[in-house]
């Protein structure tokens, strides 16, 4: 498929600046491009790299200034407008064939929607529903009582533990664990005592969850991931942690247990939380942050421990500072030292 350059501005609102007619069938990063593809620029640090580009049009912003070769289409958000664009020119997803493969093995009291599709080798136990339109992967396993809404992707090697729910259109990828047990012990002083987890998992509608991720059962009562939240890679969400509405959770990061987030809350990398604090609605919280107490609403945080991003980024300055201090101060005291001898 292809699209002018014309074509892509009408869709998005933006001018042309350049040849309209020009088309356009890929997608690549400025970098990357070759000739016939779509990029953008929505990072000022990349500006140089619009000279060179070989691709034929680049999205960047109304007030954009720098030089180019390509035909330019001005965008209140080239970020978002070149998503909107993908949509149009990415290749259509691999969309399984329903039916059930010779190889899965379902339990016989099990539900199973209509234009369901079960891989091979995948593993449906006694009292499970799964929604219309779903598809599980090869060598996944819905565990006794498990319920999954309509139009679920789980891919290959996903482990769903007895008696987690999973509302509609969720996408969960490889290697995903829901309701393994939360990391509940008591010390009797000798030894460790596991505490029973006998509380579920329940996750909300449009929910995707990246590949090896782990969302533990709750010690009891709910481990809540709410609607349209969306975890990246490599993430642990402990026993009884709360994730509000539309919140975002990047690689690595992690929720110690009852941890509770608000809505449309942003977990930068490797970011965490100690367990049983509260991060308000709408909050953002830096790559690598630890985060030790409750954070307001709309703050956004940073360091460790996390504090507002200002005051850490002055902390900074001033540590970055010390090897310069520290001489100084030597140079003081070699002074003060002549001085003393001269008395």
């Amino acid at each position: 498929m292809a699209l002018t350059v014309g074509e892509i501005a009408a869709e998005l609102g933006g001018l042309v600046e350049g040849d309209a007619a020009v088309e356009v069938s890929g997608l690549a990063g400025l970098q990357d491009a070759e000739p016939g593809d779509l990029s953008f620029l929505a990072n000022p640090r990349y500006g140089p790299a619009v000279a060179e580009s070989a691709a034929s049009a680049i999205l960047v912003s109304r007030d954009w200034e720098g030089p180019h070769q390509a035909a330019l289409v001005r965008v209140d958000n080239p970020d978002q407008a070149f998503a909107r664009v993908a949509a149009r020119l990415a290749p259509p997803p691999v969309i399984p064939e329903p039916g059930i493969h010779p190889a899965a093995v379902v339990a016989p009291d099990a539900e199973i929607g209509e234009g369901v599709g079960l891989g091979p080798c995948c593993v449906i136990e006694s009292g499970v529903r799964i929604g219309a339109g779903s598809h599980i992967g090869a060598g996944s396993w819905v565990g006794q009582g498990a319920i999954l809404g309509d139009d679920c992707r789980i891919y290959p090697n996903v482990s769903i533990r007895e008696g987690s729910r999973i509302g509609h259109r969720a996408i969960l990828h490889c290697g995903v664990v829901v309701g393994s047990d939360g990391f509940g012990y008591s010390h009797t002083g000798e030894r460790w005592e596991k505490i029973p987890q006998v509380g579920t998992v329940v996750i909300g509608d449009d929910v995707e969850i990246g590949a090896n991720t782990a969302i533990d059962r709750a010690r009891f009562g709910k481990t809540v991931i709410a609607d349209g939240v969306k975890i990246d890679n490599l993430c642990q969400v402990a026993h009884n942690v709360r994730i509000g509405e539309h919140s975002a959770l990047a690689g690595m990061s992690a929720l110690a247990g009852s941890t509770v987030l608000g809505k449309h809350v942003r977990m930068g990398g490797n970011s965490g939380t100690a367990g049983h604090l509260s991060v308000g609605d709408g909050a953002i919280l830096a790559g690598r942050a630890g985060v030790v107490k409750d954070i307001p609403a709309g703050a956004f945080v940073s360091g460790f421990p996390a504090r507002p991003h200002r005051e850490e980024q002055k902390v900074h300055a001033m540590v970055n500072r010390l090897p310069a201090l520290r001489k100084k101060i030597k140079e003081l005291e070699a002074r003060l030292a002549s001085l003393e001898e001269a008395k």
